[in-house]
């Protein structure tokens, strides 16, 4: 007996919207790729002082970071593709799976890769903890670590919580009924990862556990966009 809930794809998509679809979710994949790559290039120039282990991606293009400017306009750049690729492609690839997909859509767009990252230049924190003199509540002290500070904590819990609804709309569709219980997975690994990184303070491991969160939060993009492009290869 088929599931009562599940519904099937637009059968007929028309040529253009399906090229704007696969168009997107191959940018994203560029952009996640320049995301990893920036963060992993510009700890080659922070100094001596700086451990990538210890100190964190936002101490990297905080206020006087030396190349700061590079991350800020990479990661924006980032967070504009990311925002288009879920409005452009994620949305209506899963739209036939009604509310699951569209709540699930909305917190993808408003998780740290799309709102957090376009809000980068305003995000920039006081001070690196790199650098004498400057502790962890000392890089709040300006409205930009403040800012940061709140989006980057939202940011992760709505990617988390996209992935369950995009989980559950996924479960809906036919064609993207196989891909239901792992994303439900990679949004509890997820979580793990936000924990892991919530304990890492305590042993100095900061930097370590941001990276390893961020490099797997770009991961699971890649995968749903790989998804969505072999889903409307040869559609019409």
């Amino acid at each position: 007996m088929s599931d009562p809930v599940a519904v099937s794809a637009a059968p007929h998509t028309p040529p253009l919207r399906t090229a704007r679809i696969r168009r997107w979710a191959a940018v994203v994949v560029a952009a996640n790729i320049a995301f990893v790559a920036s963060w992993l290039l510009a700890a080659s120039w922070q100094g001596a002082r700086y451990s990538v282990t210890a100190h964190t991606i936002s101490d990297m293009y905080a206020e006087h970071a030396p190349g700061g400017a590079f991350l800020v306009v990479v990661i924006t750049l980032c967070g504009a593709a990311t925002l288009l690729f879920v409005r452009l492609s994620v949305w209506p690839a899963l739209r036939a799976a009604g509310r699951p997909a569209l709540v699930g859509t909305i917190l993808l767009a408003t998780s740290i890769y799309g709102l957090g990252d376009l809000l980068t230049p305003f995000e920039r924190e006081a001070c690196r903890q790199a650098d004498a003199g400057c502790s962890a509540s000392d890089q709040l002290a300006n409205a930009g670590g403040t800012l940061d500070n709140v989006l980057s904590t939202a940011g992760v819990f709505s990617l988390i919580a996209a992935g369950f609804f995009l989980a559950a709309a996924m479960r809906r569709l036919p064609a993207w009924q196989d891909w239901a219980r792992p994303t439900r997975w990679v949004a509890t690994g997820l979580f793990a990862l936000l924990l892991l990184d919530g304990l890492s303070n305590a042993v100095e491991l900061d930097g370590l556990a941001e990276r390893l969160l961020a490099a797997a939060g770009a991961a699971a993009f890649c995968a749903l966009a790989v998804g969505i492009r072999r889903r409307t290869a040869g559609t019409r």
